[in-house]
């Protein structure tokens, strides 16, 4: 059985998810996120001012006059959900756990897709792929999507980016609008960022508490990692002690940044005390200015 606290943050989800997708991101998914390819559907004769790159010049030598393809875009697409399920997004301070902005904002990714007639899709990882929920369509589908999120209980405690990436490659046989849901703690993954990112279209979300930046102003601190165990003691009282701390976080944030810049990916910044859907309509927004 689920504990009754457990249904109420699924249906709180559910329903603010929902209306975001109603409400303030109606239309902005659908001008991005068009398709997922376009497939050949016919020749027909040139017309002034068709664009000269369509003509298929084999069937215009043929006929003795010019041709040109038509294509019909793939209305249909796979939204791949990869979904960070480390012991490290069990943190969080008084904006809530990074774990339930994660489940909010996949919900709202996933309410978006259905609303388009998109299937979605979901990989579980830690330092293992964990689970792998096939794409599917249908409200009810999110409602599971979301469930699993709180109930599912991982194997591993760590960061494996790579592991979900190589995996998504090896099920996925149609290029995907793949979201990589993670506070990226992970390490060694350009690689598959870069070779994924040929066959898909890969954009990370992000997701990290503000607590983790800076340290209290005063005060021995004996922080531990989630993921390994590891404890360390800071002197919170000492100012350079808390510079030299946020110093490092940021330069983490920074590198994750620059991952997703080289492989030619988005990247979006989603802190515990945002909206998701401010910040997911601010991205859309984006995209939309960049594919005009």
């Amino acid at each position: 059985m689920i504990p009754a606290h457990i249904i109420k943050k699924i249906k709180r989800i559910h329903i603010k998810s929902s209306r975001s997708v109603n409400t303030i991101m109606a239309g902005q998914y659908k001008s991005v996120f068009k398709g997922s390819g376009i497939e050949f559907e016919e020749v027909r004769e040139y017309s002034p001012g068709d664009d000269v790159k369509s003509i298929d010049w084999k069937v215009s030598a043929r006929l003795g006059k010019p041709f040109i393809k038509l294509y019909r875009e793939e209305r249909e697409s796979i939204v791949m959900l990869l979904i960070d399920m480390s012991a490290s997004q069990k943190f969080g301070t008084r904006f809530g756990k990074k774990l339930e902005k994660t489940a909010e904002a996949a919900s709202v990714l996933a309410f978006n897709a259905i609303k388009n007639n998109d299937k979605v899709g979901v990989i579980f990882f830690t330092d293992q792929v964990e689970k792998y929920i096939p794409p599917k369509k249908g409200s009810s589908h999110i409602w599971r999507v979301i469930k699993e999120i709180f109930t599912f209980s991982p194997q591993g405690h760590g960061t494996n980016i790579s592991a979900a990436l190589d995996y998504l490659c090896s099920i996925s046989k149609k290029r995907t609008f793949s979201f990589v849901l993670s506070d990226f703690l992970g390490e060694n993954y350009q690689k598959s960022l870069k070779t994924v990112r040929q066959k898909h279209e890969i954009i990370g979300i992000h997701i990290h508490d503000p607590g983790e930046y800076n340290l209290p102003p005063k005060g021995i601190i004996a922080l531990s990692d989630l993921e390994t165990g590891q404890v360390r003691s800071f002197d919170a009282s000492d100012k350079k002690t808390r510079a030299y701390f946020e110093m490092i976080k940021t330069m983490q944030m920074k590198e994750t940044l620059d991952i997703f810049s080289r492989a030619k990916s988005d990247l979006i910044a989603l802190e515990t005390s945002a909206s998701v859907s401010d910040t997911l309509s601010a991205y859309f927004r984006y995209r939309e200015r960049r594919i005009r």
